[in-house]
């Protein structure tokens, strides 16, 4: 047995060896570790970091730990990649009224806003997240400093602006660019491309011609950027469908009751090779907020790191969640959002964790796990879901050769919980321990 044990050890760090510019600094011990590969989980386990890099993962008799090293233990606790969410807006921060909202915070959104949904991301580890939707100046702005180190916060991967018809209110235009023309979209497109964009967020494609969508996808395409694309109406989804977007975002916001068969069947033939982002908990958390637990808003911790008078502005606006706009049809959409999630698992399509934090209710420190406690609800096994979180959205952003899993060579983004996560997701709601390339945050 001690023989096997110290071939495994030996194979494991020799693995590790390309990565190792260093001697180990840090090694979590005794942990459950779900390396984010979907096997099983490693009981008594090992995760040894070298400055920002995993070096070895695996089993604790068979990784040793050298002398010196500092040590933290995980026993107890269940240790897994730092988590993605694929569908957030740093620029927003759950305020019930977007236009007060911009007009009280528009000139802070980048040195106050969002980074303090960044931070309150990290803290939830949340290590590496996706924004869909913000003036670009503003969101590269923060990425920049985030990578700089002067900020904490996720890895940021950004559309910047919106592509769409038009702004539907002038306050909006600077983070919702209209096109008219397939020449006005490629060159907005281009201009996004050009200021260091990771994707290109499209919406309402079906009001705009085949040649604008066309030339906003071929545009992308040709700079090797995915298109995102809404997904509200069957005919949005059509039009994404014929033109090659790469992942479609949202689930239940139309109040159909299903997609139409012809749309399911337009999936089935993608399968695997399109991505769908649901953010099926917001209606859900909307809804609950409203209709049954309006006290969540007494939980201090969505204010985490807020001026006290942003705090309560935020707190005001959310007095009546029943009279917001935004609820109007909430609860007419709600009965139909299972059913709908259902049919997307059922065409085989590749599901990414994503939540729309940001947006009326939806907070940042707590809104990937309350997506994937409800992903469990809906049926899908734990192991799939923390996936969804991790592997698949690292697949999806093509950085899965550093980040997404546990395993030597990869950056130690790394998150552990109190419990267990494949019987009870909600632990994921109160992490013991964040890393972030290699250096713990929390």
């Amino acid at each position: 047995m001690r023989a096997r044990l110290a071939a495994l050890a030996a194979c494991l760090l020799a693995a590790a060896a390309p990565a190792r510019a260093q001697r180990p600094t840090l090694a979590l011990v005794g942990g459950r570790v779900i390396d984010g590969y979907g096997g099983a989980p490693i009981e008594n386990g090992v995760v040894l970091i070298a400055g920002d890099r995993v070096v070895a993962v695996g089993p604790r008799g068979a990784v040793p730990v050298p002398a010196g090293t500092d040590t933290v233990s995980t026993e107890g606790m269940t240790v897994l990649p730092g988590l993605f969410d694929m569908h957030v807006h740093l620029k927003l921060l759950g305020h019930g009224a977007y236009a007060r909202w911009d007009s009280l915070y528009k000139t802070r959104t980048a040195d106050v806003v969002m980074p303090i949904a960044a931070r309150q991301l990290l803290m939830a580890g949340v290590t590496s997240a996706r924004d869909l939707g913000a003036v670009p100046e503003d969101i590269l702005a923060v990425r920049r400093r985030i990578e700089a180190g002067e900020i904490p916060g996720p890895r940021l991967f950004v559309a910047g602006a919106f592509i769409q018809r038009a702004p539907y209110e002038p306050y909006e235009a600077p983070f919702r660019w209209g096109v008219r023309g397939a020449a006005d979209a490629r060159r907005k497109v281009q201009r996004l491309l050009d200021a260091g964009v990771d994707v290109i967020k499209l919406i309402d494609q079906d009001q705009l011609t085949d040649a604008e969508v066309a030339a906003v996808v071929e545009t992308a395409h040709r700079a090797g950027k995915p298109v995102v694309a809404h997904a509200h109406r069957a005919a949005e989804i059509r039009v994404g469908l014929k033109h090659g977007v790469d992942n479609f975002e949202h689930t239940g916001l139309g109040t159909a009751p299903a997609y139409p068969d012809d749309v399911l069947a337009g999936l089935r033939e993608r399968n695997t090779s399109l991505y769908w982002t649901p953010t099926i908990s917001p209606l859900f958390v909307m809804h609950h907020t409203a209709e049954q637990f309006p006290e969540r808003l007494d939980d201090p911790r969505w204010r985490e790191g807020m001026p006290a008078a942003m705090a309560a502005e935020i707190r005001r606006s959310l007095a009546d969640v029943r009279a917001l706009p935004y609820y109007a049809l909430v609860p007419s959409r709600v009965p139909h959002a299972a059913r709908k999630f259902q049919q997307l698992r059922g065409t085989g399509v590749r599901l990414l964790v994503g939540t729309d934090a940001g947006i009326p209710t939806m907070f940042h420190g707590d809104a990937t796990w309350r997506e994937m406690a409800r992903w469990v609800e809906l049926g899908v096994p734990p192991m799939e879901v923390i996936q969804a979180a991790t592997l698949w959205p690292a697949r999806f952003l093509k950085v899965d050769d550093r980040l997404g899993t546990l395993g030597a060579g990869k950056l130690a983004d790394v998150v552990a919980v109190r419990g267990d996560p494949l019987s009870d997701m909600s632990v994921l709601r109160e992490p013991s321990l964040v890393l972030k390339g290699g250096r713990r945050v929390r």
